[in-house]
């Protein structure tokens, strides 16, 4: 039986906090989301922005609650400014 990764809001909150960032034990994606982009500067911006990668490029089915936090609050955080 072949067993599929699942990103769910506990496995990004874990993920963030492994990159350093403060994310509260029971924070919703959205909330975690909005967490990691609170002061974000340019050395986190980079570790999140490999995460996401990983996240969105990789084979683990990931919930639409953190499909959504992740495309309505880190991917416009992570948008390059001119």
């Amino acid at each position: 039986m072949m067993h599929t990764e699942l990103i769910d809001q506990e496995d990004l909150r874990e993920r963030l906090v492994a990159l350093g960032f403060s994310v509260p034990s029971g924070a919703t994606a959205e909330q975690a989301c909005e967490y990691a982009v609170t002061g974000l500067c340019p050395e986190r911006a980079l570790a999140l922005r490999r995460m996401v990668e990983d996240i969105l490029a990789g084979s683990a089915t990931v919930l639409p609650a953190v499909r959504e936090a992740i495309s309505r609050t880190l991917l416009p955080a992570l948008v390059p400014r001119p």
